[in-house]
């Protein structure tokens, strides 16, 4: 939540990352992980992003005092869309999870495994399932793909909250309900909020929702590592998996036994 036009970030902007040959750090920024977890705890990372953007989406509503959001959308069935179908879940929320490819397929799987509903959008739009269905309260964006953004703010129910977790750097231009959608938003009492990077809180936080998915769900996470590389030679293996592997959900590189 900087204010700095230069933000720092180890591994992102202007800070080298952490694997260095040698490296030491205080114990007071190390977030622990427990035992149990240690198979998934690669999975922490994006985990934070997710727990950023749904507690800030309570956190904005409380002006209401009464929000007690029942039913979510999640928008995009990647990593981060399955970590959020998964932390909204875990909050007893009615979820939707829209994604592109038809089912079956693993995410779609992994999905409704946690008793989640997934839908194509080939099928039927954000907002056509909607305005069928009724509104969501709140609706996690997560697809890379800018104009789903204005289905989405079309979709949401009075009160709601829409989080946008997707950096676009293209120049994509679409025609939008611009009156309507300003006057839904205004009378409506709704919310769009961005969120990007994640404190210490949300890594805590990731870490408790992860042990309860453990819990509630059995070796759930575990099935989102897809793709371990063995290695940092093999970095190559690495890129080859992003862009090229199939049923791709989480490459990482296993960087040592211990």
């Amino acid at each position: 939540m900087t204010t700095d036009d230069t933000y720092y970030e180890r591994g992102i902007n202007l800070r080298h990352g952490y694997l260095s040959e040698y490296y030491v750090d205080d114990a007071e920024f190390i977030v622990k992980v427990p035992r149990g977890l240690k198979d998934v705890g690669v999975l922490l990372e994006p985990m934070t992003v997710v727990q950023k953007g749904v507690t800030q989406a309570y956190e904005i509503q409380r002006r209401l005092r009464v929000w007690r959001p029942k039913r979510a959308a999640v928008l995009g069935a990647g990593k981060i869309g399955l970590l959020a179908t998964l932390v909204l879940r875990l909050k007893g929320i009615e979820v939707v999870t829209f994604g592109r490819t038809p089912k079956p397929y693993l995410n779609s799987d992994l999905i409704e495994e946690l008793g989640a509903t997934y839908v194509t959008t080939s099928d039927i739009s954000v907002p056509e399932y909607a305005k069928a269905n009724g509104g969501f309260d709140i609706i996690f964006e997560a697809t890379g793909f800018s104009p789903i953004v204005f289905d989405a703010m079309q979709s949401l129910a009075k009160n709601g909250v829409l989080v946008l977790s997707s950096v676009t750097g293209g120049d994509r231009k679409i025609e939008v309900p611009s009156d309507k959608i300003n006057l839904d938003f205004v009378l409506g009492n709704k919310v769009m909020v961005g969120t990007v990077n994640a404190n210490r809180e949300y890594f805590e936080s990731g870490v408790k929702d992860m042990s309860a998915a453990v819990l509630e769900y059995g070796d759930w996470l575990k099935r989102l590592l897809t793709h371990p590389v063995r290695g940092l030679e093999n970095y190559d293996e690495l890129f080859q998996n992003l862009t090229s592997g199939t049923d791709v959900i989480k490459v990482f590189c296993e960087v040592s036994d211990l």
